[in-house]
């Protein structure tokens, strides 16, 4: 008899199915809904019927995770400016899982950057090259071909390869780096906060309509400059923490002692060439706590 494992068994796969889950919807709340809904639906089956509990799984969570990236990508044609995935508190020691999955996999700009593919296409290139899934179990989970699946991952590395950066930068210069300008936003020292911005930087915000944010791509290390030094005018209590989200070093930045928005950085030969700030307070509820919850 194929008896259905305990139910420890799923609560020791869950981190993974929430991984895939989260990479495929950059929401923490929809990937938590996905695993329930797999949960369920792992509970109503015919356990006899199964033959790799695990693959069943991953299968299902898969699946539900393309439906409703499906459904939410129609919902973000009618978002209110830029959709920026939500960010995640990334301090905690790593799983020996994920130490086997690179920083930059987990990265805002890789989730930024998988918005532009298709559902079965994200699906496709994560389980391929984040969880590194052979063919196979590929094909049987995405119910398609072999063939199918290697036109969809080549398909989705091509894609990406023009939004990825170009510079891999080590971890104790974005330290370094990001520590330094955290400094000069607390300060509001504008030389040192232009002087760290390549002067055609970027600034992308998601506002998601509840707070002010820009509707397009802000242009310009020193009109960013001015940005931060005008918050910092503003706001005579302003902490700024520098932490790791997302697995990389980002900010967290409170204004009368609210978090305010999560801030995260790419970086070329020692500047700052593009800013992703989450300012949504929906997307920042869950970090919001996580942080606290560290006090």
């Amino acid at each position: 008899m194929n008896e259905r494992p305990s139910a420890p068994f799923f609560d020791q796969l869950r981190p993974r199915l929430q991984r895939i889950a989260y990479r495929m919807l950059g929401s923490v709340a929809e990937a938590e809904d996905v695993v329930q809904d797999a949960w369920l639906r792992w509970q109503a089956a015919d356990g006899e019927a199964i033959d790799n509990h695990e693959a069943w799984l991953v299968t299902v969570t898969t699946r539900l995770a393309i439906d409703r990236l499906r459904a939410v990508k129609a919902e973000r044609t009618q978002y209110v400016g830029t959709w920026l995935p939500e960010p995640l508190l990334t301090d905690t020691a790593p799983s020996a899982q994920d130490q086997l999955e690179r920083a930059d996999e987990l990265s805002f700009a890789f989730l930024a950057l998988l918005e532009r593919l298709s559902p079965d296409a994200r699906a496709a290139f994560l389980l391929r090259e984040v969880f590194d899934t052979d063919y196979p179990d590929l094909a049987r989970t995405l119910g398609k071909s072999e063939a199918a699946c290697r036109q969809l991952v080549h398909r989705a590395r091509s894609q990406l390869q023009s939004g990825k950066p170009r510079f891999e930068v080590a971890p104790d210069t974005h330290m370094q780096l990001l520590q330094g300008f955290a400094d000069a936003a607390v300060r509001g020292d504008m030389a040192s906060l232009t002087a760290l911005l390549a002067p055609q930087a970027e600034l992308i915000g998601d506002g998601g309509g509840k707070v002010p944010s820009f509707g397009k791509t802000l242009v310009g290390g020193r009109r960013i400059a001015q940005l931060y030094f005008a918050v910092r005018r503003r706001h005579a209590q302003m902490q700024v923490e520098v932490v790791q989200i997302n697995g990389a070093p980002g900010l967290l930045r409170f204004l009368d002692g609210r978090l305010e928005s999560a801030q995260t950085f790419e970086i070329e030969a020692g500047r700052i060439v593009r800013v992703y700030s989450q300012r949504n307070p929906d997307k920042l509820a869950g970090l919001s706590a996580a942080w606290a919850a560290r006090e």
